[in-house]
């Protein structure tokens, strides 16, 4: 018999959240389902009343998280698989970026994740189980013009993940880097912050919005299967390209790069070390 897990799910009240809340929901197990609106998890609320607590959270204030993850361990005794989900987006250059936009970004999309890890690391390591999906970006591998503030915060949170891994697993803790490739989430629209277009980059904006074209992505429902096995494997991989064709896009952007360094093998042997 399978015994129910617990979940501790952030941005759950739309997009990859909210799916990932469902198929929880769906298979038997309980959800705290955080996010600043919690509104949108009404219909679920009703018709999961004793497994699902809504839980109004901004991650990027950490002592609140600290708070929500307290509540969350009384309202179910227990988590189980924490999904670090929560994020949005700043489209824009470089340099049109105000610091403030920056600095709220990296809040949400990098220390909200940091502070939800920290949160739940003593209830997981008192257990001696648990498991915690990083949700990062197939373009964690490398950056891409008008989102490279997104893809720094995913790097970020990638490298972070590789080094909590090593950290934690004595603990009987697992750490698994979910690479998501695009899905049709509402990131481009509720969740983007936009900067102030420069004329400088008008050429390159209309280049990009050629090559991206207006597919928006599969519904997140379609990734949700991925999420559930990998919270019940019992040896995870330390990370997962979720998506067909983002992982042919991931794999030829890593044979580019590895044909880049060959090229420039000989000026890199030059230097010792």
């Amino acid at each position: 018999m399978t015994t129910a897990k617990v979940w501790f799910i952030t941005g759950a009240s739309r997009g990859l959240g909210r799916a990932f809340t469902e198929a929880a929901l769906a298979a038997g197990d309980r959800v705290v389902a955080a996010a600043r609106n919690v509104a949108p998890l009404d219909d679920l609320v009703a018709e999961y009343p004793d497994h699902l607590a809504p839980l109004v959270l901004d991650v990027s204030d950490r002592r609140a998280v600290f708070d929500g993850v307290e509540r969350a361990v009384a309202a179910f005794g227990r988590l189980d698989v924490v999904v670090n989900n929560a994020g949005g987006l700043l489209y824009g250059m470089v340099e049109e970026a105000t610091e403030e936009q920056i600095r709220a970004h990296l809040d949400v999309n990098f220390f909200g994740a940091v502070w939800v890890v920290q949160a739940v690391l003593p209830h997981l390591r008192a257990q001696g189980s648990g498991r915690i999906l990083q949700i990062t970006s197939m373009g964690s591998s490398g950056g891409m013009a008008s989102v490279g503030f997104y893809g720094a915060g995913k790097v970020a949170l990638d490298s972070l993940s590789e080094a909590l891994a090593m950290e934690v697993e004595r603990f009987g803790i697992q750490v698994v880097i979910v690479e998501m490739g695009g899905y049709s989430t509402g990131l481009f629209t509720a969740g983007t912050t936009a900067t102030e277009p420069l004329p400088h980059y008008q050429t390159l904006r209309a280049e990009l919005a050629e090559m991206w074209g207006d597919e928006s992505g599969p519904d997140p429902s379609n990734a949700a299967p991925v999420i559930m096995e990998l919270a019940a494997l019992s040896n995870p991989p330390r990370r997962l390209i979720v998506g067909s064709q983002s992982y042919d896009q991931v794999l030829e952007l890593d044979r580019a790069r590895a044909e880049l360094y060959r090229e420039w093998e000989q000026l890199s042997r030059k230097a010792a070390g």
